[in-house]
């Protein structure tokens, strides 16, 4: 270990415990006690407020009170990074929860548990395939597993994990698919039998999210019946709707088209009519046709 990185590890643990000893210290850095004696008198020299006493309660020290110096930081600051920190404790992750306790001692600031992420949906537990992606990301390997899209194909994926996004109440992972030779959209809570490959890449998300995943896009005017009042105010900006006389709605929306945006449609039965484009409503006329043929 550096000297740097041993003496901020010297205070900070003096400010968890209190008091130690040279031997303690000693042991854990795995150097000798005169080396911590040297290294006390160095902080002391750096105006840190560090003690040495002998005797049986005696010991290594901070007097009371003390915390480093964080005047760099406004107190203003000092709260966004601890907020920061634990929202991505929250979503998986020991080095950020080891960051967030010791800065909060550093700052004197007792943490406020303001946030609570619950990766589960409705008893299927998403956590662990989360926290297998978000390393592949971090560390740039392939990701390997098995997928099922809204019509419940099953394909297997073999992908660049590039971002994770948290869109419309739901996690999904963008990513470039080597399978397909494009960027892809995977729903995590669709994602199976996930596992991260050896294989590096180096691909870097591209700056413009339009280049970046170079999706199609569709514009939907949709008329929804007033029994679904509860979906669209749940699903839906309120700039995307319109309020009808009758108490229906118009909804005007761009989603990516896909396979999913048509499923979602036909999710709303009876109550969802597409008004435009004309191909899209011909597109939900097919599907619904093919079926109607299931029960014929």
């Amino acid at each position: 270990m550096q000297v740097n990185n041993r003496l901020f590890e010297i205070v900070y643990i003096l400010l968890q415990k209190k008091k130690t000893t040279a031997k303690e210290l000693a042991d854990r850095f795995e150097v000798s006690t005169r080396t911590i004696y040297r290294d006390i008198e160095t902080l002391s020299t750096a105006n840190i407020p560090i003690y040495a006493s002998k005797g049986k309660d005696g010991g290594i020290g901070l007097l009371d009170e003390y915390v480093l110096n964080k005047t760099i930081l406004s107190e203003e600051e000092q709260n966004q990074i601890l907020f920061a920190l634990q929202g991505m404790k929250k979503v998986k992750g020991q080095d950020e929860k080891d960051i967030l306790e010791k800065l909060s001692i550093l700052f004197n600031k007792k943490i406020n548990d303001w946030i609570k992420i619950d990766f589960s949906n409705w008893g299927n537990i998403q956590e662990e395939r989360f926290d297998i992606i978000k390393s592949a990301i971090l560390n740039k390997q392939l990701v390997q597993f098995t997928y099922y899209n809204s019509n419940g194909e099953e394909s297997k994926r073999i992908v660049e994990p590039l971002q994770i996004w948290f869109k419309d109440k739901s996690w999904y992972l963008i990513s470039y698919c080597r399978n397909k030779e494009d960027y892809r959209i995977f729903k995590i809570a669709r994602i199976k039998e996930v596992k991260m490959l050896q294989e590096h890449f180096e691909r870097e998300l591209p700056k413009e999210e339009n280049e970046q995943y170079n999706f199609k896009t569709i514009e939907l005017e949709l008329e929804i019946n007033k029994a679904m009042t509860y979906r669209v105010y749940d699903e839906f900006e309120s700039k995307e709707i319109t309020k009808k006389q009758d108490g229906n709605f118009m909804i005007k929306v761009k989603y990516p088209e896909n396979e999913w945006v048509y499923g979602y449609i036909l999710s709303f039965g009876e109550h969802a009519k597409v008004l435009s484009p004309g191909y899209a409503k011909n597109i939900i006329k097919d599907k619904l046709q093919k079926t109607l043929k299931n029960y014929l």
